[in-house]
């Protein structure tokens, strides 16, 4: 700030205590003055004369809370300068020009029928005293008086001029200042907004990864675990399912936490080196990938098949591209439903995966023949509000319950934008095509 910016900073924070200060200085000159110019009004001895003294003292003092109480202020100059007017004293002392002061103020400060008011009654009392004059031969001559009341008024114009745009341009600050107040707050907001956004981002992510991947696991050990003392060849391929899963998750969780962590490319990547001492190892870089989408369902199928579950992928319609983000959702759905089949599906389940394109939206529907809602749970899972907030974030839905007759079904509908130019389809003359399998093996049928 330069200094005429920090003195008018200082002075508008400490408004009372500078127009206190300048109301003391502004009566002890106007009252003096006043006594000089009384000497020459031969026509108001006496009475008129303290009136005249005692309204430039109040008008004085009246312009302490000028800025502060700007509409009382107002008040009591003018009532002031009419009382020693109406007092038959027909001269225009030094203290008459507070009455330009307190209409600049309440211009400036005040409401706006306050300062209409105002600006009102000057031209009033400028034609009282031109009125006053003219029949008492305070002027030489009627145009002499209309000329002077004529400038009054033309000087108040002009006051009131300058207090209208003293007044604009305060509004224009205050304006700005409530602006960057709002901005800043709805910043913050926006920044926590994203924040939490952010984090149920990655839980969602990292749920899937771990929970698909442990529940996984389990199944292999379990099922390993039987089979080791009869078939040790079944066990030894469970081990290696628990091993390929494992380092899958592990790579997941390297991306996601790479990209999480990943330094800014501008910035170096550690503390300057000291001459004569070896740098430290440079941080492997994370490994990025694709996300998955629609066409690693096959082997997400694949890898619960794997685990001893009779899963089958079916797939209808023609596939087209897809938005940002739509084949992620539908594989997470795909994967979490998946999930909860191994884990409360029950022994010897049948899942089957249906992707149906659509003209105007994606559908995946997972269905099995297991216990369905009649499995224990704790409670404490995020799997299925997990694959709501998914759904929703693309304006999809999504359904979920047990199915008639037995075993549980998740269907979610995604919305397709219409104009997304068909590619060719998956099957021949678009038939569906079905992956299907019961153990390790499996077998495409057209």
């Amino acid at each position: 700030m330069r200094w005429w910016e920090r003195v008018v900073a200082w002075d508008t924070d400490h408004r009372l205590a500078v127009d206190s200060v300048t109301a003391v200085g502004l009566a002890l000159l106007l009252v003096p003055l006043t006594t000089d110019v009384l000497r020459y009004d031969s026509q108001a001895p006496g009475a008129p004369a303290a009136v005249t003294y005692v309204a430039a003292a109040v008008m004085a003092f009246a312009t302490a809370f000028r800025r502060v109480r700007p509409v009382a202020s107002a008040v009591v100059v003018f009532a002031a300068a009419l009382a020693h007017l109406l007092a038959g004293s027909l001269l225009v002392v030094p203290g008459d020009l507070l009455v330009l002061l307190a209409l600049y103020s309440v211009t400036a400060h005040g409401p706006v029928w306050a300062y209409r008011t105002a600006i009102t009654g000057t031209f009033l009392g400028c034609a009282v005293f031109v009125v006053a004059a003219m029949g008492a031969g305070g002027l030489d001559d009627p145009v002499s008086s209309a000329a002077f009341g004529i400038a009054m008024s033309l000087m108040a114009v002009t006051v009131f001029a300058i207090g209208l745009v003293r007044r604009a341009r305060r509004e224009a600050i205050d304006a700005l200042v409530d602006r960057a107040a709002r901005l800043e707050v709805e910043r913050d907001q926006q920044g926590r907004i994203a924040t939490a956004a952010e984090r149920a981002r990655i839980a969602r992510e990292m749920h899937d990864i771990v929970a698909h991947s442990l529940s996984v696991m389990i199944a292999q050990a379990d099922g390993g675990r039987y089979a080791a003392a009869q078939d040790p060849g079944a066990a030894e391929r469970a081990l290696t399912t628990i091993g390929e899963t494992g380092r899958a998750a592990l790579g997941d969780m390297r991306r996601l936490l790479g990209v999480l962590r990943a330094d800014d490319p501008g910035r170096p990547a550690g503390p300057p080196t000291t001459p004569g001492v070896l740098p430290p190892p440079a941080a492997p870089t994370a490994q990025l990938s694709p996300q998955p989408g629609v066409d690693d369902l096959q082997a997400l199928v694949d890898q619960v098949r794997a685990s001893g579950v009779r899963a089958s992928l079916v797939r209808l319609g023609d596939a087209r591209p897809l938005p940002p983000g739509t084949g992620l959702t539908v594989f997470r759905i795909a994967q979490e439903s998946l999930t909860n089949v191994l884990k409360h599906g029950g022994p010897d389940v049948a899942v089957t995966v249906v992707v149906q394109w659509r003209p105007s939206s994606l559908t995946v529907e997972i269905t099995d023949d297991g216990r369905g809602a009649a499995a224990t749970s704790d409670g404490a899972g995020q799997g299925v509000l997990g694959m709501r907030e998914r759904a929703a974030m693309l304006g999809g839905t999504l359904a979920v319950g047990p199915r008639p007759g037995g075993g549980y079904r998740v269907r979610a509908e995604i919305p397709l934008p219409t104009s997304a130019p068909r590619a060719l389809p998956v099957g021949a003359a678009g038939a569906p095509t079905t992956t299907a399998g019961t153990g390790p093996t499996s077998e495409e049928t057209p």
